[in-house]
């Protein structure tokens, strides 16, 4: 069947892509760069002609409140109205464990809005909720620093590699609809704190951790239940000592 992948060249895009053409789908990578681009309209009735499925992976290029609300609100609107006459019979989006607790953050008001738009849209859907990517944990650090000094949350995180993403993104897709939300994480549950640090290690950086109970996750005081998806969850099979382990060596 077709499939469009919206944001189709990025991190998860482009892993699902992949996934979904090597069992013999018609696949389409939509992104600005192949002219369709969400936020202007440009291009979508063409791309989503004939299209089953579609995958929405498109992420807002700033954390800051009102970039991230409306890029969330407007690609949202956008596409699930160009999905309609299309005849698209499942929408399945990517969004984030613990969004409904973190609303005192912009980007988390923007990804509800978006949640709300498709579950308001009438059209069969699936919302996967993900944990932290292993390769978002250098940024984590990145947001606790000043200076030399990383002041981070012992609160829980149970974060996962993009590659099982991309796996349980495209079974979502080749799946029936949902019209629901599921949860994806890793295999490991540990303080992020934890998490950095080992990360820290195994990059040989020399910055050093401090362990706040009141370090702010970005914009949010967060606790063990905040960032962890509840019983039932869809566990990756990768782990991330051996994520680290491999990540290193290509650098």
């Amino acid at each position: 069947m077709k499939i469009v992948v919206v944001g189709g060249t990025g991190l998860i895009g482009s892993k699902t892509v992949e996934r979904l053409r090597k069992k013999g789908h018609e696949v389409l990578a939509a992104s600005p760069n192949s002219g369709v681009n969400t936020i202007t309209g440009e291009g979508l009735t063409d791309a989503l002609a004939g299209a089953q499925v579609v995958v929405d992976l498109a992420n807002a290029p700033s954390f800051e409140e009102k970039a991230a609300i409306e890029f969330f609100e407007t690609s949202g609107r956008n596409l699930l109205a160009a999905e309609k006459p299309a005849g698209v019979r499942h929408h399945v989006a990517l969004s984030v464990v613990g969004t409904d607790r973190l609303q005192a953050m912009g980007y988390f008001r923007g990804k509800m809005l978006q949640e709300n738009l498709i579950r308001s849209s009438g059209i069969p859907y699936t919302i996967v909720h993900a944990t932290q990517f292993f390769e978002f944990i250098g940024a984590i650090a990145q947001s606790g620093t000043t200076g030399s000094t990383v002041r981070l949350s012992p609160g829980a995180l149970q974060p996962i590699a993009a590659d099982n993403v991309a796996d349980a993104m495209a079974d979502a897709a080749l799946a029936e609809p949902q019209n629901g939300m599921i949860e994806i994480a890793g295999p490991e549950r540990a303080p992020l704190s934890d998490f950095v640090t080992r990360f820290l290690k195994a990059t040989k950086d020399a910055r050093d951790i401090v362990v706040d109970p009141h370090a702010r996750y970005f914009e949010v005081e967060i606790g063990d239940r905040t960032l962890v998806p509840g019983d039932g969850a869809r566990l990756g099979a990768i782990r991330f000592e051996d994520w680290l382990r491999h990540s290193t060596q290509q650098r």
